[in-house]
């Protein structure tokens, strides 16, 4: 490895002309660490919240983006068993993505799946490790559950419809214009509704209630979610981009038997984070490998337009994911 490396920082708080392409020292791999090579990076909501300056990195984790990469282990170090030199892995990252190499507990690393790409694989771990956690062993979704899934057409809802589908649920989705929803429904949502002049409340309530929801939205979405919800159902919040404060009838929960939790993935302890790594690798990784399930591709940048991947993303009109070329 050089001392040097290309990577992508926040010059300050601000919109995506505040990424700045740098030089940074190459990371040393602490106890239980690897260091990877990166050949892509995923680029992610959360990105562009820390960019902003209202998503600051845990203590003792990088300061540049990026929380999902793929690439090849070029060091290893002291704890670390099942990994080498060499082999070609897709991680968690608790952050430092946008860069040529990046440190990252070996326990978070997961095989790229036989016959994916670099390219696809780095699509896997964020928004993989968001669903799994959040909808199965938080939500505990089970086959013939009716399943809704707000922003349907992002990283988290086609995989979020993908792995329901394939797992036996009645799958819906919200999404912002007609080829969105098509594109939900051609992933295996059942119904797509259209939000800009559909209530997925009436919808939803038609088809007897969500047993489980799924939502990054907040705002006025969650008082309608718990409308919404049939009797002991169950929303799962992961996001709030339209704020996550809320007048809200508990009665209604009372009344219904609802479960109302949610979680947020990078605070989570890398044990944590390791028990979902292993929970995906016995359960999703061979659906992968068959070709079952698959990230669904946007667009991609190089390393240095990382401020043009960022506002595509947030302009909205992106479907499914959108990676960062770092590897020349």
């Amino acid at each position: 490895m050089t001392q040097t490396m290309r990577a992508v920082e926040i010059s300050q708080p601000g919109g995506p002309d505040v990424l700045q392409l740098t030089e940074r020292p190459v990371p040393e791999p602490q106890n239980g660490q690897v260091i990877l090579k990166v050949a892509y990076a995923g680029v992610n909501r959360p990105d562009a919240l820390q960019r902003a300056g209202a998503y600051d990195p845990p203590p003792g984790a990088s300061d540049l983006p990026g929380l999902e990469a793929s690439g090849e282990v070029a060091a290893v170090g002291n704890g670390v068993e099942g990994l080498s030199v060499g082999d070609q892995v897709c991680a968690l990252l608790p952050g430092g993505g946008y860069a040529e190499y990046v440190a990252t507990p070996a326990a978070h690393c997961l095989p790229v799946p036989t016959g994916m790409g670099m390219k696809e694989a780095a699509c896997l771990p964020e928004t993989f490790f968001t669903v799994w956690s959040n909808v199965f062993m938080r939500g505990g979704l089970k086959a013939g559950e009716r399943f809704l899934v707000h922003g349907g057409s992002s990283g988290i809802g086609t995989t979020a419809i993908q792995l329901a589908h394939t797992f036996g649920a009645r799958v819906f989705a919200t999404a912002g214009s007609d080829e969105k929803c098509e594109a939900c429904v051609k992933l295996g949502a059942e119904r797509a509704v259209n939000y800009r002049y559909e209530d997925f409340v009436g919808v939803m309530r038609a088809e007897g209630g969500a047993n489980l929801i799924l939502d990054m939205v907040g705002g006025d979405y969650i008082p309608r979610n718990v409308k919404t919800l049939a009797e002991d159902g169950r929303l799962v919040q992961i996001a709030f981009l339209q704020g996550p404060k809320v007048e809200l009838n508990f009665a209604l929960m009372m009344v219904k038997r609802l479960t109302l939790t949610g979680s947020t993935l990078r605070p989570q302890s890398d044990l944590a984070k390791a028990k979902i790594a292993q929970e995906l690798r016995e359960a999703v990784w061979p659906l992968l490998e068959a070709g079952k399930v698959a990230p669904v591709m946007d667009s991609e940048f190089d390393l240095a337009e990382a401020s043009a991947a960022h506002a595509r993303m947030e302009s909205s009109g992106h479907i499914g994911k959108i990676v960062l070329k770092v590897a020349g």
